[in-house]
């Protein structure tokens, strides 16, 4: 559901549940951040949410460019939501092309790949088994898993980002992945 389709009694509830946490993040010193901030990868990683490419990614970020991470994890997300907009439209369109759909899922699968988005990768494959079969049921149903994932990755990777800012913030540095 967009925050625009929210009836004003949730998104109060969204914003409350936001600034609730924003609010939680001021609290902490830079340790407690960042003490916090492992423990939140790890456990992203351990749920499958986020696999190694990601640590990878965080490891070519350094002190000179900050928001290394930040800015190709919004590439992705800018593509993605596009490419999510042309597959909605494509599954739609009778009879699919599924060579064109199969195309497209292998791109999503390769970009979410490269930024460490596992479950997201796994449910592409699947998508991709669809495709091949000429399953229209099961490549729809697959569109909508991937968008589930999709967006169960940005909420989470959004979260860690918040708490990476809040240290940057706080005057600390990020604690590198192992």
């Amino acid at each position: 559901m967009s925050e625009k389709s929210m009836t004003p009694q949730k998104q109060g509830k969204v914003d409350g549940a936001e600034s609730k946490k924003a609010d939680v993040l001021e609290e902490k010193s830079v340790e407690e951040l960042q003490e916090y901030l492992e423990e939140f990868r790890t456990k992203l990683l351990d749920d499958g949410v986020l696999d190694e490419q990601f640590t990878q990614l965080q490891q070519l970020q350094d002190d000179s460019n900050q928001d290394f991470v930040k800015e190709v994890v919004d590439l992705f997300f800018e593509d993605s939501t596009k490419l999510l907009d042309q597959l909605s439209k494509e599954v739609k369109t009778e009879p699919i092309d599924y060579k064109q759909v199969d195309a497209h899922v292998h791109q999503f699968k390769g970009s979410s790949s490269s930024v460490g988005a596992h479950r997201v990768t796994e449910v592409c494959k699947s998508f991709r088994l669809c495709c091949d079969k000429e399953d229209a049921p099961g490549c729809k149903a697959s569109l909508e898993k991937v968008k589930q994932e999709f967006a169960l990755f940005k909420a989470k990777l959004g979260e860690l980002l918040d708490i990476e800012s809040k240290i940057i913030e706080k005057g600390g540095t990020l604690p590198m992945p192992e």
